[in-house]
């Protein structure tokens, strides 16, 4: 089977790669940038692609029989805005395999991005508008949704964990979520690749609070307990100050807020990872 995978050497996606080739599919890895010496040369195709930019889709999904993205803003950009990435690039990556003919694309999402009050945070409106464009495509589709990764917590939290002390938002401390590691997400994602018209919420097998993250964290960095409060409004304001919108920023910090206050919990489960067991790794591996 022909596969094109979008995004193939971010995080999420090498991990996608590596199953797809231990699957024994042709595939085409798309990004911007190849990643160098991955242990995976030979048994994929290269196509370096700007999804901003049209033209670098050119003949991308000819022949193609699955279409797999894992595009998106992860970071902050003073080029591109969500919109940019998650939904014009996703579009035009869409309508190149429309054009190729492409029966099936997958498209991974983010959970509660159609929840009320998402269209205020573009990380997540962006998401959910390239859903909508996916559903009136007429292709089979897959959506997968999913709650966070582990890395992506303990990246987030490692600054206030080396600091000695957590900043949660007021009231939020029992906000829980179920986040999955990615080579469990990837293997998720590999085999449903061919499921019809589906969309799946997933996260990983065990669901915590931040509160209870902070705490694993702490533990196994081997330092005191110390969490304060942040008082929500005030992200509001940080999102807005001149210099965080110079930066791009502004909309990492909404996603933020959105991901910090509100409940992600993923009912489709990947995986048999602990979350736990990867903090201790994460933290402790040093000491």
């Amino acid at each position: 089977m022909k596969i094109v995978l979008a995004g193939a050497f971010g995080n999420l996606g090498f991990e996608i790669l590596k199953c797809l080739c231990a699957g024994g599919h042709e595939v085409v890895a798309a990004d911007l940038k190849e990643k160098e010496n991955n242990g995976l040369e030979g048994r994929y195709s290269f196509k370096a692609i700007d999804a901003t930019n049209r033209d670098t889709l050119k003949g991308l999904c000819d022949g193609a029989d699955i279409v797999i993205t894992t595009m998106g803003l992860t970071g902050a950009s003073t080029r591109f805005t969500a919109y940019d990435i998650d939904y014009q690039g996703n579009l035009n990556l869409l309508e190149e395999a429309k054009a190729a003919g492409v029966k099936k694309f997958n498209y991974i999402s983010v959970i509660a991005c159609r929840e009320p009050g998402a269209e205020k945070v573009p990380m997540l409106h962006a998401k959910a508008m390239f859903e909508d464009e996916l559903l009136k495509s007429g292709l089979d589709y897959v959506i997968y949704r999913p709650t966070g990764y582990f890395y992506d917590i303990c990246k987030v939290f490692k600054p206030y964990i080396d600091k000695g002390e957590m900043q949660l938002l007021k009231g939020c401390h029992g906000v829980k979520a179920n986040v999955v590691d990615c080579p469990d997400f990837a293997a998720y994602i590999a085999a449903h690749m061919n499921d019809t018209n589906k969309t799946y919420e997933v996260g990983g097998k065990e669901t915590y609070t931040y509160e209870e993250m902070a705490k694993l964290c702490f533990h196994a960095a081997g330092k005191p307990v110390i969490i304060k409060d942040s008082p929500i409004w005030m992200f509001g304001i940080l999102a807005n100050l001149p210099k965080i919108k110079k930066s791009g920023r502004h909309d990492i910090i909404l996603f933020s807020k959105w991901t910090l206050s509100h409940d992600l919990v993923g009912k489709d489960i990947a995986g048999d990872h602990s979350f736990a067991e990867y903090i201790k790794d994460y933290f402790g591996g040093d000491r």
